[in-house]
């Protein structure tokens, strides 16, 4: 039978990855599938580099994307210049693509995927969000009979290393950025994970295929862990919480809410209990009711593992007409929903405020009244002047009307806020 030939784009971790499975596991993807895969060409910036498997390398990306041998190109270059350039080039050239891309999908995957469409070729990406754990195949296929109406993940392995770290060892945010960064799990410029940018990508891509909406990373509400103290941490465990970086995406009657942020998780939650660089992910159907799924979010062969994945689907369905569609749902029906405005978005508030002293307490009481916000449960801490409290779920824009009062009060030295989230 005739092969299926491969371009690959790339020769980083990810991709070094995807060229050792497909040699590793050469028995396994036999059993699978009936057609044999070779790599034709591997587009590399320099030829003067170890090259283990023997490659075919080539520096000349038009060579992959122009070459009519090539069935597939698998995009593993990162970024959004050359990677938008070669991926157009592909789909143009009637050429199915596989990439692991998060921000070139989340960024321009509407005109992508209609690209695709009018070409009669796929444009895959399970690699995107949550690395090994195959989420998108279970949102798009496994739950394709359902009315999804929430989705909430830990999907930023960095960031949850490093919340897992304050919370295990009491350290400053810094100090476990620094761990991070020694041991590879943060880059030298951590900025697209701490500031959240990164989870807000991937969750840019689950809220499309679960909620049959364009791609629309403008819509987020985007915050990172960069403010996270150990002393919030401190005060959540004893209120019976765990904080984490979450993406969540919810549906409700009237609009769409997309948010990233820091959020207290309750720890009787299997949320609570996804550490270290693990990912996991949680999703609400109307009848398969809560679904969860936790694992290695990032790492070469973990990744590649969902590469991988996509290139035996395009093999076995070579139709793009009689398979599962790359966004869920048939592209002519995404509509654009009403999305949630920061302001607007109700939940639980954890309210941690310092410099409190005994004439703080009946003041503060007043203002928690005069705005509107009942309390859950509230505690103090004497030793270190502060107030704790848990609000009742409440419109944003009443919070920051409460901190700003109370920052005009005498001696209050901060006061912040984390998101409560509670899962049905």
């Amino acid at each position: 039978m005739k092969p299926f030939k491969l371009g690959i784009l790339g020769l980083g971790t990810v991709a070094s990855g995807v060229v050792a499975t497909l040699n590793n596991n050469k028995k396994a993807i036999a059993r699978r599938i009936n057609t044999p895969i070779e790599i034709e060409s591997v587009y590399v910036r320099s030829l003067d580099r170890d090259n283990p498997y023997n490659l075919p390398l080539t520096t000349d990306i038009t060579t992959i994307t122009q070459n009519p041998d090539i069935d597939i190109i698998v995009e593993l270059m990162g970024g959004t210049t050359t990677a938008l350039e070669a991926i157009n080039a592909a789909l143009d050239a009637k050429k199915h693509v596989v990439t692991a891309n998060k921000e070139l999908i989340a960024l321009h995957g509407n005109e992508l995927f209609k690209k695709a469409q009018e070409n009669g070729v796929f444009l895959l990406f399970e690699a995107a969000v949550a690395g090994a754990i195959p989420i998108l195949k279970t949102v798009r296929e496994g739950l394709a009979a359902n009315e999804i109406d929430k989705v909430a993940g830990i999907i930023n392995g960095t960031c949850n290393y490093i919340l897992t770290e304050m919370s295990d060892k009491n350290e400053a945010f810094e100090t476990a950025l620094t761990a991070a960064q020694k041991l590879g799990y943060a880059e030298a410029d951590p900025t697209f994970d701490i500031k959240g940018i990164d989870a807000a990508h991937k969750l840019t891509i689950l809220a499309s295929l679960a909620f049959g909406i364009p791609l629309s990373f403008d819509k987020l509400t985007i915050e990172g862990i960069d403010s996270v103290t150990p002393r919030q941490i401190g005060y959540a465990k004893e209120l019976g919480y765990s904080i984490k970086h979450l993406g969540i995406a919810e549906k409700t009657a009237d609009h769409i809410e997309l948010r990233v942020h820091p959020t207290l998780v309750p720890i009787s939650h299997p949320l609570s209990h996804v550490n270290s660089v693990m990912n996991g992910v949680f999703v609400h159907g109307n009848s398969s009711g809560p679904i969860f799924s936790s694992g290695p979010g990032a790492g070469s062969l973990a990744t590649a593992s969902a590469v991988c994945a996509d290139i035996l689907d395009i093999v076995r369905a070579r139709d793009v007409n009689h398979y599962a569609p790359m966004l869920g749902h048939q592209l002519e029906t995404l509509d654009a929903p009403n999305f949630a405005k920061k302001e607007e978005i109700e939940s639980a508030y954890f309210i941690v405020i310092e410099g409190l002293d005994s004439d703080h307490e009946s003041a503060i009481t007043e203002l928690v009244t005069k705005h509107g916000i009942s309390l859950d449960r509230a505690k103090v801490d004497n030793a270190n002047h502060c107030l704790i409290m848990v609000t009742k779920n409440i419109a944003e824009i009443a919070i920051n009307k409460l901190l700003n009062d109370v920052m005009l009060m005498d001696n209050v030295s901060n006061s912040s806020f984390i998101r409560v989230e509670e899962f049905r």
